[in-house]
């Protein structure tokens, strides 16, 4: 009994634990993040050389020559292949002018010379890769679904319906009208301008597909009750009554009363 106690307090008990945790943890993240990670072995080598030579012209002024970032851009070391596909194909980088945040723009930029800057940076170091084509259909995604989880993550700056707000010092939540399913989904899994990363461990790839659906739902669909007033809700619709119903019925009342005398 004493040699089994002795062997269950081993120093090298802990070490090996801390070993097994150390493995548990990462498989446990590699699982998670697997799926959404991209690097240069999905592109081939022309591709990420003819990357490398529209990023030196068009990007690295601002983000450093090998992409580790200078005082005027951000680091992409491991932003992946889905950060550049957002910016770029949204037109949004190159930035058009200095300001609160980058301004969506007609992009400058072909499919092909965006998908060839993004296995440059992809090939820089691991990060979200461009979604794949099975999570972007809103008909397979639950659109009830996505729109308790767009209410509960999203609603607080782009609205319910996805119109958009003002934030801080200038800066506001786009208008999510017109934006691609691809680009929705890229938005979430990497997190531009001050919205927050969404990644896989947060929302699975089904859940992004059921946000998408829901704004699809919301942003295309007719307005049952005639004109929307921005889809504000009841602010926007008291302030109507407020000036022109109100203003109606003064209207008819003076002319009620010309009419009596």
């Amino acid at each position: 009994m004493k040699l089994l106690a002795e062997r269950r307090r081993h120093p090298m008990a802990l070490v090996v634990l801390l070993l097994v945790g150390l493995l548990l943890t990462g498989g446990a993240y590699a699982a998670f993040t697997g799926s959404s990670t991209a690097n240069a072995e999905e592109y081939s080598a022309s591709d990420i050389e003819e990357g490398n030579k529209l990023f030196i012209t068009n990007c690295a002024t601002c983000h450093g020559m090998n992409g580790e970032g200078t005082e005027n851009g951000p680091g992409l070391i491991g932003v992946g292949a889905a950060a550049v596909d957002f910016q770029v194909g949204t037109g949004r980088m190159p930035l058009q002018m200095m300001g609160p945040q980058a301004q969506v723009k007609q992009p400058q930029f072909s499919e092909e010379q965006t998908r060839q800057m993004a296995a440059y940076v992809a090939s820089l170091g691991p990060g979200p890769a461009v979604p794949e084509d099975e999570y972007l259909d809103p008909a397979n995604g639950d659109a009830a679904a996505g729109g308790g989880l767009f209410r509960t993550n999203c609603a607080m700056c782009h609205n319910v319906v996805g119109a958009g707000g003002a934030l801080t010092r200038g800066k506001y939540a786009p208008s999510l009208s017109g934006v691609s399913e691809k680009h929705l989904y890229e938005a979430m899994q990497t997190g531009p301008q001050n919205m927050p990363i969404f990644n896989d461990a947060n929302l699975s790839p089904e859940q992004k597909r059921d946000v998408i659906a829901y704004i699809k739902e919301v942003t295309e669909e007719t307005p049952p009750g005639g004109f929307s007033l921005g889809s504000l809700g009841p602010v926007s619709e008291g302030l109507f009554i407020w000036f022109f119903g109100l203003a109606g019925v003064i209207g008819i009342t003076m002319w009620l009363s010309s009419r009596s005398k």
